[in-house]
């Protein structure tokens, strides 16, 4: 896909996604929408120059396994939570776990701490001299740091981005 052709369709998603959001804030009116649409539009072109667009391929059946995994793990991470801090003894082992990442920095990786601090009992720090992501976690003694590579290689799946 040329630069061109990339940069054009990232203006009408961005614009419609903005569109979209405007209506839900401020309400479906006909001078009002017309408002939103030239905002949407202005702001789309103004975040284009601010973030060009990444180039990814979504493949929906992995995303469709990435969304499953998310959901089974945030579930099962709730429950794990709640048993180890609402039990007669708590079984916590709170710390800092350094998970190396592969993917590289940008919007891939925002994503992916981004949804990794949604689930329960993980929460994403920073980063560390080496570039190492540092999660807070409750147990040090699960296996975090493998949790968090299996997680990053479905979103890899889900969402190629292309060099």
């Amino acid at each position: 896909m040329s630069n061109d052709r990339a940069m054009r369709r990232a203006l009408v998603i961005r614009t419609a996604f903005l569109f979209v959001l405007w209506l839900a804030l401020a309400g479906v009116d006909p001078m009002g929408a017309a408002v939103g649409l030239l905002a949407a539009g202005l702001a789309a072109r103004a975040s284009l120059r601010l973030r060009p667009p990444d180039h990814w391929r979504v493949r929906p059946a992995a995303l469709g396994r990435l969304a499953v995994a998310f959901l089974y793990q945030s579930v099962v991470a709730g429950i794990d939570v709640a048993v180890r801090a609402m039990g007669p003894n708590p079984r916590l082992r709170p710390g800092i776990v350094a998970c190396t990442l592969r993917t590289p920095p940008g919007t891939a990786r925002n994503l992916f701490c981004a949804m990794s601090s949604l689930l329960p009992g993980t929460v994403p720090t920073g980063f560390d001299a080496q570039g190492r992501l540092l999660v807070h976690c409750l147990d040090t003694n699960q296996p975090v740091a493998a949790d968090m590579a299996r997680e990053e290689a479905l979103l890899a799946k889900a969402l190629f981005v292309d060099a």
